[in-house]
């Protein structure tokens, strides 16, 4: 009886440890190929069989876009569009671009701004259709919260290209303070 007991408390613990999104980062020092891979696991029941796609386009000037919240769909604002966006299917663009996320919550306090409008989701997709390179991704995904708040709670972004892969923190600044608080570090090579 103590073993059903004691196993039926690990396995209990263990589901409740992995409810959260899981994301592995190779550099191309550490695959067989000299491929750089990120993966992703969206721990979510409501996400299966999803596979966005949205082809590169050109946009005239004082063209907008709408934002919505990704878990939700929830409206959030417009932003303003640039003038060529690239090619996306799923997580990763026409230049080898792949960007997954790690929700890790954090404080509470810290979380939506009211007016925000750039949530986690929406963060990863047009990064993907603005940015060629993983350090440029890096610098849209900051531009963008910083110009438009951020909406989510904290993130862990996993940001590779064909040469480097990088990991991006994300956390907002609280209630009456727009934009985000980040740090970026690329994953050495061989990791």
């Amino acid at each position: 009886m103590k073993k059903i007991v004691l196993s039926a408390v690990i396995i209990f613990s263990l589901v409740l440890h992995s409810l959260a999104c899981t994301n592995f980062m190779v550099t191309k020092g550490a695959s067989t190929d000299g491929s750089t891979m990120v993966t992703y696991a969206a721990d979510s029941h409501v996400l299966y069989g999803e596979l966005y796609f949205t082809p590169a386009a050109t946009h005239s000037e004082g063209t907008m876009l709408d934002i919505y919240e990704w878990d939700t769909g929830t409206f959030l604002g417009k932003i303003k569009q640039i003038p060529q966006t690239y090619s996306v299917v799923g997580n990763m663009n026409e230049h080898q671009l792949a960007i997954s996320e790690t929700t890790f919550g954090g404080r509470s306090e810290l979380g939506s701004q009211a007016g925000a409008i750039m949530d986690y989701g929406s963060l990863i997709y047009v990064t993907l259709q603005r940015a060629k390179t993983a350090r440029e991704a890096i610098k849209v995904m900051a531009n963008l919260v910083e110009t438009y708040g951020y909406y989510s709670s904290g993130e862990s972004f996993s940001i590779a290209d064909a040469n480097e892969v990088w990991i991006m923190e994300m956390i907002g600044k609280g209630e009456g303070e727009k934009g985000a608080v980040w740090v970026a570090q690329r994953i050495p090579d061989g990791y």
